[in-house]
């Protein structure tokens, strides 16, 4: 039997609530600290617990963790997805499974390995009798570790990070580990080609999840205020600013720099949020879709009256309440249009947890540069599943406050300012704070019609300009705002855009397109909207560019359209939104298809103008034979 090394997918089937998360963590862990790249993808349901949850764990030597779409290895715990989880393993897989679910296996393609979970747990007089079906989950751990080859010391590193170095539940853990290890070697026979061997290729290398990145970067970015209300899945980064603020942001007098408010509500959270931005605060929330939709009115206030504002949307799958617990890229151009009338958001993808973590400050320099709400658009699989990572950095530059009006300033200029007054031409006015002690810094802010100076107008030319300057805005941010990532490739003849957590499928794919098909494509990730000059570049490039996006409609696709009708042509949308994180089998299928069918079509016009040349030809010489005739018979 010829091994496969460091190349397979481990999928553990349990039900929501069981405890498994720990254990599941724990083997993602280890196996990072064995320096194998790796990613953890958790699919559980929207209820409390109960219903049927998975967790995969992809290991690839060549650094592709993107979802894959089968199973190599299947772990089996719930009897209520049993025949599925069985079902769901390829020919020449694994299938481990707890032997107290007894139902049929009669799959003769897969090896097969029954564990005696609950009896090895009960053998152990150290584990109390109402932890046992928490602390059984280590036992598959266990007997994963001797079957495929994880360390047993990584794994005892990885439960001291999760347990916080408390050694009691280390030691309990970890010797239900041993005990299922140990079984293992004394019962089982390995029937199966998977193992894992030791590598360096996560030397340096970190694991979180985009929501705790991007509140930490928050924090390093100087948030003062957030408010937020709960939602899935948005919820665990204001939680992670709870968890670390007391940590980072205290001064030496043990008083808090920051405040942060649960709203009744996603309006209010916005609301207090915006408020917080006008006072001069580097204020957030985050939310997801729905929260979204309540959070337009304020959103809309805050691009009229100017007032800097940052929102993280991890966005789900919709419409409506939708799969609360699955993956979507599906509020782009919600966000892009929100609010009512004339409005474009300045919006950031970030592709990866160290760019979470990078946007997390950057996005406060850009809303008070720009004095407008900034838009971050994460997801599920980015925002709550664990990732590889680069270290975060803390930002070298100092913040960008923008064009902040102080008394000094006020003094020197002798009041000759407007709080609506472009006096640059770059479409961003001057501003004060409250808590400007000169006269003349005050102004009134206003939801409603204004001119230059504040003051109240429902003069059309007026409100006109107004406008105008405010979409003014939108060309400045382009100098300000991340470019886009490029990945060339030599000799590409299409292009790949895509934006946001696709890029590990994407890469994936591109690999696979060159390898088995011989399609070269140069593959540009956006970071940013409004579109930078890179794009305008790539787009210039190349008469087939496929979108590639998590979501039905293809939206990315509809808003490039309306930005560059001379390409539109040129886009093929590659879209595709069944809540599950992109993988590289639907991307390479996605462009394929298309691919083909663009070539198809070039082929049959080929074909088409040749007889057309062909016919017009014929018809030239028939009448140049009867012309001949004519003359002869004359």
């Amino acid at each position: 039997m010829n091994k496969i090394v460091n190349d397979f997918s481990i999928t553990v089937g349990t039900k929501n609530g069981s405890g498994s998360s720990t254990a599941n963590n724990t083997l993602l862990r280890s196996i990072f600290k064995m320096g194998i790249p790796i990613s953890g993808k958790n699919l559980f349901p929207s209820n409390i617990q109960g219903l049927p949850t998975w967790y995969t764990i992809r290991v690839n030597k060549d650094g592709f963790i993107a979802r894959r779409d089968h199973n190599d290895i299947v772990v089996a715990l719930n009897p209520d997805s049993f025949a599925r989880d069985l079902a769901s393993v390829l020919p020449g897989g694994a299938f481990y499974y707890s032997d107290d679910i007894k139902q049929p296996i009669t799959r003769t393609d897969v090896a097969i390995y029954p564990m005696p979970i609950r009896t090895i747990v009960r053998n152990d007089p150290n584990v109390p009798a109402d932890f046992r079906d928490l602390v059984g989950n280590m036992v598959y751990v266990g007997v994963l570790a001797e079957t495929i080859g994880i360390d047993l010391e990584k794994i005892l590193v990885a439960l001291s990070f999760h347990f916080k170095g408390k050694q009691k539940p280390i030691d309990m853990n970890f010797n239900a580990v041993k005990a299922g290890a140990e079984w293992a070697k004394a019962n089982l026979e390995k029937k199966d080609p998977f193992r894992l061997e030791a590598m360096d290729k996560t030397d340096g290398l970190i694991m979180t999840d985009g929501n705790t990145a991007a509140a930490i970067g928050s924090i390093f970015g100087g948030v003062q205020f957030a408010g937020w209300y709960p939602i899935t899945p948005a919820s665990s980064l204001a939680e992670a600013l709870i968890d670390y603020l007391p940590i980072l942001r205290k001064r030496e007098d043990e008083k808090n720099t920051y405040a942060i408010i649960q709203a009744e509500d996603e309006l209010a959270a916005l609301g207090m949020a915006v408020g917080a931005g006008w006072s001069g605060l580097r204020s957030m929330t985050s939310t997801s879709g729905p929260g979204l939709s309540l959070m337009t009115e304020f959103a809309g206030l805050a691009y009229y009256a100017e007032i800097p504002v940052v929102i993280w949307d991890v966005q789900r799958i919709g419409p409506s309440t939708g799969l609360p617990t699955r993956t979507s890229q599906g509020d782009l151009t919600f966000v892009y249009f929100i609010g009512h009338g004339d409005s474009h958001s300045i919006i950031l993808l970030p592709g990866d947890v160290s760019e979470c973590f990078d946007f997390g400050w950057q996005s406060f320099d850009l809303a008070e540069r720009i004095q407008t709400p900034i838009f971050v658009l994460s997801d599920l699989d980015m925002g709550m599943n664990q990732w590889m990572s680069k270290p975060f950095e803390y930002p070298e530059k100092p913040m960008d406050r923008g064009k902040v009006l102080w008394e000094k300033d006020i003094e020197e200029i002798k009041g000759n300012w407007g709080r609506y007054l472009d006096k640059d031409g770059d479409g961003i006015p001057y501003r004060t704070i409250p808590g400007n002690k000169h006269p003349l810094s005050s102004y009134f802010t206003r939801g409603t019609g204004h001119d230059e100076h504040a003051k109240y107008t429902e003069e059309s030319d007026k409100f006109l300009k107004n406008m105008d300057r405010l979409k003014r805005k939108n060309e400045t941010a382009k100098q300000y705002v991340p470019a886009p990532i490029s990945y060339p490739i030599e000799d590409a003849t299409v292009g790949i855009l895509a934006y946001g957590s696709t890029e590990a499928a994407v890469l994936e794919a591109r690999y696979e397109l060159d390898k088995d098909h011989g399609i070269k494509a140069d593959f540009l990730r956006v970071r940013a909207l409004p579109f930078t000059k890179e794009v305008d570049a790539f787009l210039a490039k190349y008469d087939q560019v496929f979108v590639v996006e998590m979501n039905r409609d293809g939206q990315m696709n509809q808003i490039l359209k309306t930005e560059y009708p001379q390409y539109a042509v040129n886009f093929k949308s590659v879209a595709y939104g069944d809540g599950m994180p992109a993988s590289a089998k639907w991307v390479r299928e996605g462009i394929l298809e298309k691919y083909e069918k663009a070539t198809s079509n070039q082929r049959t016009a080929i074909s088409k103008k040749t007889a057309s040349k062909k016919a017009v030809g014929i018809a030239k010489k028939v009448a140049a034979k009867k012309v001949t005739k004519k003359v002869v018979a004359g």
